[in-house]
């Protein structure tokens, strides 16, 4: 597994940007670069569960790690969703289980920096690298507009 690491600076208070990412409208807009129509079932309180699906309802289940709102949030990826039930561990997925996904809002200089960590595996690096910055400028977009 990698760890894949993205920032960037947003002219907006960081409890704009927290919304923004975790607000089920918005989660929906700039998460769409990852697969149209995509959203996530979750309360967003520490130690909940996320369902992140696509559209057809397939995708995986995760774990809130830690919150502290408006800084930081950890999601701990779990496992597959397919027709809207939990499938049980595979090889493949424990290749996978446990990896981490880490959103955080530092302040300098009166704006906000979006630093987000994320751990992946080899066949997957591509795609992020591809898609993650698209989606950070949907984040900004929306914050700045």
């Amino acid at each position: 597994m990698k760890t894949l690491n993205f920032s960037i600076n947003i002219n907006a208070p960081k409890e704009k940007i927290w919304k923004i990412l975790w607000n089920d409208t918005t989660f929906r807009q700039w998460t769409s670069v990852f697969s149209e129509g995509s959203y996530a079932v979750s309360d967003w309180n520490e130690g909940s569960r996320v369902l992140f699906l696509s559209a057809e309802g397939e995708g995986m289940y995760s774990t809130i790690a830690r919150k502290i709102s408006n800084e930081l949030m950890s999601i701990r990826h779990l496992g597959i969703v397919k027709d809207g039930i939990e499938q049980p561990e595979t090889e493949e997925i424990k290749s996978w289980s446990g990896a981490m996904e880490t959103y955080e809002l530092p302040e300098i200089d009166g704006n906000t920096k979006l630093d987000v960590t994320l751990d992946i595996t080899d066949d997957h690096e591509q795609y992020f690298k591809d898609t993650f910055p698209k989606a950070l400028d949907d984040i900004k977009s929306l914050a700045e507009n």
